[in-house]
């Protein structure tokens, strides 16, 4: 709409100059989510969050608050510390597990039989908390001059320094190893303050969530204070914030300790949850599943940290190698349907790409099974839901045992096929794309869940870049070119 002849720029293009504006305006029912999602403020969402939370006692058993619940809550507070020094302040640290071990083993050194110490929480965290900061701000001290790849490799080597020492390097003290070796610490006390015992999964379920809780409200507000705008300013242009008087070193040195303390928190929740640490607990595995927290959540976003821990969290659980099969591949499929959507946005031509696939897949089951009916003659793994269906739709050979290798190979070869077609010739190449990775699934990667894991989220995460690169609810980066 044109402006009034009193409001309008000389020399300006009104349409031309709203362009990005318009780009940026997400549209479709996600669109409407995230303009709803708008108007709600910060407190509202964190007030939410809490009572939804905090229901989950309420109608899931020990186990599954154990693991949807608490190991959520970890995720959360783990993403945030990060979120503070890759999303706030733009700093690649790599060896960021490294803080959550050392509060890990810290807890475990002061309230354990390892040195018959038994420290009560109320002592044992504050100092934790102090000296993982401490330990963050040393790190920061050599990496102020460091920036993107060096900053990564040098946080990198800090990180596997540490899964090295405590492994290896088991220095006697009193008698006894410092850190356990390969078998770590085990008998960590729970978390008891002022003489009462967190015991059940229930009590340490909600003294986690207000923890959470606190932390999220502490950094909406030190987002929203002089310091976030300034890490912010850091993130996009390090010389220009330089240049415009902004303290850089130390914002760079708060940001790695504010991060690191966090870390140190969730550290000393996990050694007592889990009442024993091992090296295997902090090694890259994890990192790689904070900072994809943070990434599918976007970075610099509170509310998509827990959001990407929720994700993150109970798609693992669902394929883990315990769970029924019959779960990893509800959510495979739903994953591939999730990367439709994103990559088909005409819903005409998803609706053409679904019944191709469908399509495809009676046809091709037909004909094989009348020309080579050993190739149809495999039976679809652990049944459950979707099995009849499946059976009767992709092929599954019996005695064939590199089909699946084979098919993978295929679908690779399609996905690279796929990123150089455009419009229509792109919409068909789908068709045959979808059915080869229900084939891959079905033949390669349903009896290995703790494979497929890695897979399926590293598919959806270069789908989610693809078309969102700051991730569900981040803000788009300021580029200068």
């Amino acid at each position: 709409m044109a402006q009034p002849p009193d409001q309008q720029r000389v020399g300006t293009d009104d349409w031309v100059a709203q362009h990005e504006e318009r780009i940026e305006r997400p549209t479709g029912f996600g669109g409407l989510t995230r303009r709803a999602s708008g108007y709600v403020p910060p407190p509202a969402r964190l007030t939410l969050f809490a009572l939804l939370a905090g229901s989950l006692p309420l109608w899931m058993g020990r186990g599954d608050l154990f693991v949807y619940g608490i190991f959520t809550l970890l995720y959360v507070l783990l993403g945030l510390g990060l979120n503070v020094v890759v999303g706030y302040a733009g700093l690649l640290d790599l060896g960021y597990i490294a803080f959550f071990g050392f509060g890990a083993y810290f807890y475990a050194e002061l309230s354990s039989e390892q040195y018959g110490i038994h420290w009560p929480a109320e002592a044992s965290i504050p100092i934790i908390v102090v000296a993982t900061a401490l330990l963050g701000l040393l790190l920061g001290i050599p990496s102020r001059r460091l920036l993107g790849d060096y900053l990564a490799i040098v946080t990198l080597f800090f990180g596997q320094a540490f899964v090295v020492f405590v492994n290896v390097g088991n220095p006697t003290v009193h008698g006894k190893g410092l850190t356990g070796g390969p078998n770590g610490l085990a008998d960590i006390d729970p978390l008891e303050f002022f003489g009462y015992t967190l015991s059940t999964r229930t009590q340490q379920f909600y003294f986690l969530l207000g923890v959470v809780v606190l932390t999220l409200a502490a950094l909406h507000f030190l987002s929203e204070s002089r310091t976030g705008r300034a890490w912010r300013a850091l993130r996009e242009d390090p010389l220009a914030a330089a240049a415009m008087s902004i303290p850089v070193n130390r914002l760079k040195l708060m940001a790695f300790a504010i991060g690191a303390g966090i870390a140190g928190l969730a550290g000393c929740f996990f050694a007592s949850v889990l009442t024993a640490v091992t090296a295997g607990n902090f090694d890259v595995p994890l990192l790689i599943t904070i900072y994809a927290v943070v990434i599918l959540g976007g970075i610099g976003s509170l509310t998509g940290v827990v959001l990407g821990a929720i994700v993150i969290n109970v798609s693992f659980q669902f394929l883990a190698p315990e769970n029924p099969q019959s779960n990893a591949r509800v959510l495979y499929y739903a994953v591939l349907l999730l990367v439709l959507l994103l990559s088909v946005r005409n819903r005409w031509r998803l609706g053409a790409v679904v019944a191709g696939v469908i399509a495809l897949g009676l046809v091709t089951q037909a004909v094989v099974e009348a020309v080579a009916p050993s190739w149809t003659g495999g039976s679809v793994v652990e049944g459950g839901r979707l099995a009849g269906a499946i059976g009767n739709w992709v092929v599954i050979p019996s005695g064939h045992g590199n089909f699946g290798n084979f098919a993978y190979v295929s679908l690779v070869v399609a996905v690279l096929i796929l990123t150089q077609l455009r419009g229509w010739a792109r919409t068909v190449a789908l068709v045959p794309a979808v059915y080869l990775a229900a084939i891959v699934w079905e033949n390669a990667f349903v009896e290995e869940p703790a494979v497929a894991r890695w897979i399926l989220f590293g598919s959806l995460l270069v789908a989610l870049m693809t078309v969102r690169p700051q991730g569900l609810l981040g803000t788009p980066r300021v580029e200068i070119v």
